[in-house]
């Protein structure tokens, strides 16, 4: 006798041989022993989950000589001849080759006939969705009231395609995927009967392989008992498969573990040499480490047949569970950006890079054996020394009314750990930061606001400042600078909710707030040059105006703008210019010699540009804005004045929208 594949000599006989469809099961069970048949039934799901197995076991359970039952003999004529597939009064037609309407009339022909050796006439159509809308249409009236003869048992895997009109008329079941416990419990029960020796591992590889599919389980069975010469082992399974080797994703993992960023590439490395698919390595990559999480939390939902157990016990001491969660989501997302990297060995060697960047700086266990870390000590609050010819433009203020800063972050904790951290400790509320309001009190002296306060912290922007960039204290300026200027604080948190009145005490601070007394730093001894013309260069010796005008773009059109003429002198040979300019950034060798060109050109004589840093006052950029601030501001008054918005505003409590007005 020739060979018969698994698959054809296992399909199951009986409802109590079905595996992995009990809910199935069970309605039709109960059914056929209440006698309450339906006319039309309609089994949906993947390949290979026992569609048509479950339609023929039907037919058997119909038509069996013991009469309608759950559980036909196997034996009588009816039974032996559907499951040799011989039996006259079960047609199965595929619909995907007998799709139009002419098929479906010929079928709807032969079903008025009683049937000729059974007691119901069933009709299985497989992949009913393939039909054409013209064939469902013909078969709608015969589907709804069939003779009582017929059955009709449709199958498909796209229920989606099949109209609604015919969903109402049918008795639909779910079949679903089968899980590997199942398709593994199976292929034991098969390999058992045959006598072929088996490794459990491989088992679960052809389970994870089939993808919830029975049949093609016991199709990938058979090729690895061909493979491996009558046996099912785990190497032959793995080489059959193609899948990973998990020795990879070990090394991975225990590179992370001690932040080997050379072990991480060289593990990529290999794998581009044998050619293994990086998609199947973060896949497996993503199952590895939620084992891991199931290790760590849930020890008993590890299974005991897994391969890799017990570097997966090992490893789950080496990380941490929000590590872990970590890695997962690298994994799952890179899987998903390999399409997008320029080549899928730089995508899958980026998101190994990606869990080394993001992993935290430590453990659990190290970071709660820290100590906590020391206080920072506080600065004094005045600003950076600036250049003697620089006006100052902020004035310090003082320690008592700065906010209360965030709590720092521990040394150690990368920003992935704290917001990990968070993360898991979402629920719980933290307390709100809130300013510290200043308390009402006399002016300070001098001394007691310019010295630093022991209790003030690093303000967050100086964390990372150089200590060689400290500023100097304000009693070290001159004499004749130390000028006193009172300056009155905008009280804070004037603008409360009104569901949020303010407390008494509340009040009671912002009715006064102190008086902080702020020094003046010095000016810069070189005043702006006043406007003087030159009738030798025949300028009116307008430095705004001439920048404004220059041909320039880019850097050296900013130079130009921002900078200040302090000093112009006509030598005869040339003209020698000195000019003031804001930013360092401004004073490269080309910007300036392109200035200088320019002016050479345009005056027809040579010209030499010098310059210096300091705070600038007449320029042209300060020219321009002070002109759009006239403009906005006559715009505005113009618009307030016109009588049309007076009458609108007095008399339907019209307003102006801040920002709204654009002088024309």
């Amino acid at each position: 006798m020739s060979y018969q594949v698994l698959a054809r000599k296992y399909r199951p006989k009986s409802f109590e041989t079905l595996v992995g469809q009990e809910h199935v099961v069970r309605a039709l069970t109960h059914a056929l022993e209440q006698q309450r048949l339906h006319h039309a039934y309609l089994f949906t799901g993947t390949r290979g989950v026992g569609k048509t197995t479950l339609s023929r076991i039907l037919a058997k359970s119909l038509n069996c000589e013991t009469g309608i039952t759950a559980k036909p003999c196997g034996v009588c004529e009816a039974c032996t001849a559907i499951d040799a597939g011989r039996f006259v009064d079960y047609i199965e037609m595929d619909a995907a080759s007998n799709r139009g309407v002419d098929e479906m009339a010929q079928l709807l022909e032969q079903a008025v006939y009683a049937p000729s050796n059974a007691r119901f006439k069933v009709y299985m159509i497989d992949e009913v969705h393939m039909l054409t809308n013209h064939a469902f249409n013909s078969m709608l009236k015969t589907l709804e009231e069939p003779p009582e003869h017929v059955k009709f048992i449709l199958a498909t895997t796209d229920p989606q395609k099949i109209p609604v009109t015919v969903l109402s008329r049918c008795l639909q079941f779910n079949l679903k995927q089968m899980p590997p416990g199942h398709i593994v419990g199976h292929l034991e029960d098969i390999l058992g009967q045959e006598n072929i020796e088996f490794d459990a591992p491989a088992l679960r590889l052809l389970a994870q392989g089939a993808h919830g599919s029975m049949r093609d389980a016991l199709s990938l069975t058979d090729q690895a008992i061909a493979y491996a010469a009558g046996k099912v082992t785990l190497d032959a399974v793995q080489g059959m498969l193609g899948a990973l080797d998990q020795s990879y994703l070990i090394r991975v993992l225990d590179a992370l573990a001690a932040k080997d960023g050379a072990g991480l590439l060289a593990v990529a490395d290999e794998m581009a040499t044998r050619s293994l698919s990086y998609n199947a390595a973060l896949q497996d990559l993503g199952t590895l480490l939620h084992r891991l999480a199931l290790a760590q939390t849930v020890p008993a939902a590890l299974p005991d047949d897994v391969p890799e157990r017990e570097d997966i016990l090992r490893l789950a001491g080496l990380f941490d569970a929000e590590e872990i969660q970590l890695y997962y989501q690298i994994a799952v997302h890179g899987r998903n950006e390999l399409s997008l990297a320029p080549d899928e060995y730089a995508g899958f060697s980026m998101t190994l890079l990606r869990m080394l960047a993001f992993r935290p700086g430590m453990g659990g266990a190290e970071r709660a054996a820290q100590p906590p870390a020391p206080p920072v000590p506080a600065r004094a609050s005045g600003p950076a020394a600036a250049p003697a010819s620089r006006t100052p433009m902020s004035a310090p203020v003082s320690a008592s009314a700065a906010p209360v800063a965030a709590p720092a972050r521990p040394a150690g904790i990368s920003p992935a750990r704290a917001a990990l951290e968070a993360a898991r400790n979402g629920g719980k509320s933290q307390p709100a930061v809130m300013p510290v309001r200043p308390a009402p009190s006399a002016p300070p002296a001098p001394s007691a606001s310019l010295a630093p306060s022991a209790s003030s912290s690093l303000p967050p922007w100086e964390e990372d400042m150089p200590a060689g960039r400290d500023a100097p204290a304000f009693d070290s300026l001159p004499v004749a600078a130390q000028k006193k200027t009172e300056v009155r604080p905008q009280p804070q948190f004037q603008a409360q909710s009104q569901s949020q009145p303010l407390l008494q005490s509340d009040t009671a601070v912002l009715e006064e707030p102190p008086i902080i007394v702020v020094p003046e730093l010095p000016v810069a001894d070189v005043q702006p040059l006043a406007p003087t013309p030159m009738p030798s260069l025949n300028w009116d010796g307008n430095w705004p105006v001439l920048a404004a005008a220059l041909p320039l773009r880019g850097v050296v059109q900013q130079l130009a703008q921002q900078s200040e003429l302090l000093q112009c002198e006509d030598k005869g040979e040339a003209v020698l210019m000195h000019l003031r300019i804001p930013l360092e950034t401004l004073r490269s060798a080309g910007a300036v010699d392109k200035l200088t060109a320019a002016l050479t050109e345009h005056f027809g004589k040579t010209v030499r540009v010098t310059t210096e840093i300091g705070a600038v006052q007449q320029t042209a950029n300060a020219q321009a804005v002070a002109e759009r601030e006239a403009r906005q501001r006559q715009a505005e008054e113009n618009l307030t004045r016109d009588p049309f918005v007076q009458t609108m505003m007095r008399e339907f409590g019209a307003t102006i929208v801040p920002g709204s007005i654009k002088p024309a």
